[in-house]
């Protein structure tokens, strides 16, 4: 007999179904109604013949499991093998088939649901399916990140207010295309939103339904913004010095022509103003170049604490004009920083200008460089270790609602004040790039009637020695 498939179900299928035929020819030769060597004849014959039987319908049945596990599974099976007599394994034969030819058009569906899910998961918008009654039927994962979790069911209006909104939905639900609206979301930071209201395409008999794209403006309208107000600002600082330049001009053209005097005084104004122009410009160049540059950190490495004392000297003279103390303290082991010499010259540079300039008259500068023992919160340091650079003066101090503002182009706390100095406004900003550009941080402290103390952080240089 060849192998039994599965012997712990073959042997106790094969008892339950002889069993009743042991009874039967036992009891007829206990009657002596046949004889004992005829009876254990006919046991014998009905138990192969019912144990060849029971083997085949296993078997059929075993193949009919395993087309059932791989159909559950996914997997592509084997052809069925039909009994070739039609027994009684064919009607499940036959249903595994029809299982067969069904599932494809069930799971397809199905499958092709979850791939449209997963597509709109991706979207960089949020994604709400309104339905007729104005809830939500669905949202995508951007919309559950800017509205929060738990918004299927829930009405449209418990987050979106806006009479704009609710004006374009109701036309997409009408089956119509309305413009787009936008609407700003309040929370702890005011978002600018641009909502776009599409119709569902309707089945027979179905509701209407609508979809919601939304997509979060706020850094483009915060960046145009920016462009107009630095375009506003540059026309405002050139439009004083042209207007000096040009009045003085027409002065000394005119009513000036042979006055000695006034010419020279005239001359050394238009020589000031255009001297100013020409700084505004220049800073404007050196930022437009470091913000080409920004997202490209520099590799080179250098000596901080030479660069620094090598700035302190060049403004010694401006120190000295104004009565000012610059008072270095420079660790002698400070290690070398990965940066751009030049930049993070003109950084100092920047720093230690604008203390004196901003400084008590007769006051000290406290210039310190070491390695950091923390850095500013907030940032996310990329490097193991920073350089911390402090530059401290003694002057009246900033007020806390300007510090965050401090590093805006053309942003000054006295305007006068820094156009009477020789200020451009940009000197901060031009700062800030640099040291984002590094990789660095800036950190502003400030007390008013104390000074102010403006902190650079720039990454050490672990390995290779230091180079000018």
């Amino acid at each position: 007999m060849d192998r039994l498939p599965s012997s712990n179900r073959f042997w106790p299928s094969l008892a339950a179904l002889v069993a009743p035929s042991f009874g039967v020819l036992g009891a007829l030769a206990y009657l002596h109604a046949i004889p004992w060597v005829s009876a254990v004849l006919a046991i014998v014959a009905t138990i192969v013949a019912t144990a060849l039987l029971l083997k085949r319908h296993l078997a059929a049945l075993a193949r009919h499991a395993k087309r059932l596990d791989e159909l559950a599974k996914g997997e592509p099976p084997d052809a069925l093998a039909r009994p070739a007599d039609g027994g009684a394994s064919a009607p499940i034969a036959e249903a595994v088939a029809r299982l067969e030819r069904a599932l494809p058009e069930r799971v397809q569906p199905m499958a092709s649901e979850a791939a449209l899910e997963s597509i709109v998961d991706a979207l960089p918008y949020a994604i709400l399916q309104i339905d007729s009654d104005e809830r939500i039927a669905r949202a995508n994962a951007v919309a559950r990140a800017l509205f929060g979790e738990g918004l299927e069911g829930k009405p449209l209006v418990a987050y979106l207010r806006d009479p704009d909104v609710l004006d374009a939905l109701a036309e997409a639900l009408a089956g119509a295309y309305p413009e787009a609206a936008d609407v700003r979301l309040a929370g702890s930071v005011e978002r600018s939103l641009r909502v776009r209201a599409v119709p569902l395409p309707r089945g027979s008999g179905s509701k209407p339904a609508a979809l919601l794209a939304i997509a979060d403006v706020t850094t483009v309208q915060q960046a145009e913004r920016m462009r107009r107000d630095f375009v506003a600002n540059v026309s405002h600082e050139l439009r004083t010095p042209l207007a000096t330049l040009t009045g003085f001009i027409e002065t000394l053209q005119g009513p000036a022509r042979d006055d000695a005097v006034a010419r020279e005084r005239f001359l050394s104004i238009m020589a000031t103003q255009g001297a100013r122009m020409t700084r505004i410009v220049t800073d404007l160049l050196s930022l437009s170049k470091i913000e080409e540059a920004e997202h490209t950190p520099p590799s080179g490495r250098i000596d901080a604490a030479r660069v620094l004392a090598g700035t302190l000297d060049a403004l010694s003279i401006a120190a000295k004009a104004k009565g000012t103390t610059l008072v270095p303290e420079i660790a002698a082991d400070l290690p070398p920083v990965l940066a751009d010499g030049d930049q993070i010259a003109q950084v100092f540079q920047n720093l230690i200008d604008n203390a004196i300039k901003y400084g008590r008259p007769g006051g000290r500068v406290r210039v310190s460089a070491r390695v950091a023992e923390r850095t500013p919160p907030g940032f996310v340091a990329r490097s193991s270790r920073y350089v911390e650079v402090r530059v401290e003066d003694d002057g009246e101090g900033i007020a806390r609602e300007h510090l965050p503002r401090l590093t805006e182009r053309f942003y000054r706390v006295d305007a006068g004040r820094s156009r009477e100095m020789g200020g451009t406004g940009l000197g901060l900003a031009i700062v800030k790039h640099i040291v984002n550009r590094h990789r660095g941080a800036l950190d502003i402290e400030s007390e008013i009637g104390r000074g102010t103390t403006f902190l650079v952080y720039l990454p050490v240089a672990e390995t290779a020695p230091a180079t000018a």
